[in-house]
C-alpha cells in the first residue's frame, strides 16, 4: 500500500458541473437521496429509510457543533465595505467555547475582504435595537501570513461574543454556492441537534436528519451519541500540492466527553457509524490519542495530547481499539477530566485503516479535496464508481445535496 504522503491529488478528480451543485436544500430534510454502498454493491434509497440499511444495535455518532454567523460586514465612513470572516480564536484562549464566552472584547483570527482599503485605525458597526444601540469595533492587531489578528470589542459587557455574532453576523455559506446567505439559511444550514457554537461550516451529513427519522432509528434499537468538532474554513482549503506530503492539513478543535469514550468502549464489538466526515475524524482521533497516552509519551508529557498530520501513520500500529480507548479513559480519570478538549490535524486517506468506525454517512464532496481522500480510504477506488452513479442519476452534490452510506469491508 502506497503511503498517503505519496498520493497525487490528481488521482482524486472528477468533473462536477455547476448544475449538479445543490444551491438550496430540499423542503423536507430526510427526503434527500441516499446512495448505499455495501459489500462492493450500490443501491439507492432516501435518508428517511436509513434505518432499513443499518443493523439493529448500531451506534450513530453525530457532530453537534453549531454554525456561527462568522461574517461581519463593516461600512467605512466613505461607504465602502470591509468583510471580516472570523476563522478561529486567538491562541491565548484554551478552546473555542472559552473564546465564544468572552464579554466586552475578544481576539480572533480572521480573513479580511478589502484589507488594502482598511486605512482607519478602527471600524465601527452599529446595530440598532429597542434599548441601547449596540456598537461593535474592529481593530487590526497583527497581520499573519494567512490571516489577520483582529480585536473585536462592543459596548455591552453583558453580551458574549457568541451573542454578538448571532446579532450582527451573517451565516458563512460555502463559497461554491455562489450566492448570498438568505434568512432561511439560518435554520436550514444548521442540524436540528446543533448545540455548541463554533463552526464556520455545517457538518452537512447531519442536515438530513429529522425527529421522525430519529424515532425510526430508535424503534430499530439504533443508538446515537454526540461529539463536537468545530468545523473550520480549512475544510474548503484546496489541495494545491502535487503530492500530499506537501499539503498542510487543516487543524480543528474537538470536544469529547468521558462518557462518550466510555460509550464507544461498551459498544464493542457492535457497529459504530459516523455521521459526517467531522464525526469520523473525531472518533478516529480518539483512538490515536489513546495510542499516545498508552505509550511512553504520557510519562514525559503532562499537557493534553493533540494530533499532528501524520500521527496516524507514525505512531505504533499494534494497539487494539479497546486498549487505546481504555488508556484514554484512564488518563482522563487520572487528570480528573470530564471532557477532552484538544486539536486534531490527522489526515485520513487511502492507506489508512479505520480503527473505530465501520461506516460513514456523508454528502458528496468536491473533486481534489481531502474529504474525497477520506472517502477513498473507506471504499478504495470504488469511489469513482460511486460518484459516477451519483452524477448519472441526478444526485445533488455538496453541502445542501444528497448523500451516501458507505460501509467498509
Amino acid at each position: 500500500m502506497i503511503h498517503p504522503k505519496k498520493l497525487s491529488i490528481n488521482d482524486f478528480s472528477y468533473h462536477l458541473p455547476d448544475e449538479k451543485i445543490a444551491k438550496h436544500p430540499l423542503p423536507k430534510r430526510d427526503e434527500s437521496k441516499l446512495l448505499v454502498f455495501k459489500s462492493g454493491k450500490i443501491s439507492e434509497s432516501q435518508y428517511k429509510h436509513l434505518d432499513e440499511h443499518l443493523p439493529s444495535d448500531s451506534l450513530l455518532i453525530f457532530n453537534n457543533t453549531k454554525v456561527v454567523e462568522a461574517r461581519l460586514i463593516f461600512t467605512k465612513p466613505t461607504g465602502g465595505q470591509i468583510e471580516i470572516f472570523c476563522l478561529e480564536p486567538h491562541d491565548q484562549y484554551a478552546d473555542i467555547t472559552t473564546a465564544m464566552l468572552q464579554k466586552g472584547k475578544v481576539l480572533w483570527k480572521c480573513l479580511v475582504g478589502g484589507a488594502k482599503k482598511w486605512k482607519e485605525e478602527s471600524l465601527i458597526k452599529v446595530i440598532e435595537n429597542e434599548k441601547n444601540d449596540l456598537s461593535i469595533k474592529a481593530k487590526k492587531i497583527e497581520q499573519k501570513t494567512d490571516c489577520f489578528i483582529i480585536e473585536l470589542s462592543w459596548n455591552n459587557n453583558d453580551l458574549t461574543f457568541a451573542e454578538i455574532l448571532h446579532m450582527a453576523g451573517l451565516i458563512p455559506l460555502p463559497p461554491y454556492l455562489n450566492r448570498e446567505a438568505e434568512e432561511a439559511d439560518k435554520s436550514t444550514y444548521q442540524t436540528i441537534y446543533a448545540k455548541h457554537d463554533g463552526s464556520v461550516a455545517a457538518p452537512t451529513a447531519g442536515l438530513h436528519f429529522t425527529e421522525e427519522l430519529f424515532k425510526k432509528l430508535g424503534d430499530k434499537n439504533i443508538h446515537r451519541d454526540f461529539v463536537t468538532l468545530h468545523v473550520g474554513a480549512g475544510t474548503f482549503k484546496p489541495v494545491k500540492a502535487a503530492t500530499m506530503d506537501e499539503h498542510e492539513m487543516h487543524t480543528e478543535f474537538i470536544d469529547v466527553s468521558l462518557e462518550l469514550i466510555e460509550h464507544l468502549l461498551k459498544h464493542q464489538p457492535k457497529p459504530i457509524i459516523a455521521v459526517g466526515t467531522t464525526s469520523l475524524r473525531t472518533i478516529e482521533s480518539l483512538y490515536w490519542l489513546g495510542v499516545k497516552v498508552n505509550s511512553e509519551w504520557s510519562i514525559v508529557n503532562e499537557t493534553t495530547p493533540s494530533l499532528s498530520q501524520w500521527d496516524a501513520y507514525d505512531l505504533p500500529q499494534n494497539i487494539t481499539l479497546i486498549d487505546a480507548l481504555s488508556a484514554l479513559v484512564n488518563w482522563m480519570r487520572a487528570k480528573q477530566l470530564e471532557r477532552l478538549i484538544t486539536k486534531t490535524q490527522i489526515i485520513i486517506a487511502p492507506g489508512y485503516q479505520l480503527q473505530v468506525a465501520q461506516g460513514l454517512v456523508t454528502n458528496f464532496h468536491q473533486p481534489q479535496s481531502t474529504l474525497l481522500l477520506l472517502i477513498a480510504s473507506i471504499v478504495g477506488y470504488n469511489w469513482k464508481m460511486i460518484y459516477d452513479q451519483a452524477l448519472n442519476n441526478d444526485y445533488r452534490f455538496l453541502s445542501y445535496g444528497d448523500g451516501c452510506l458507505l460501509m467498509k469491508g
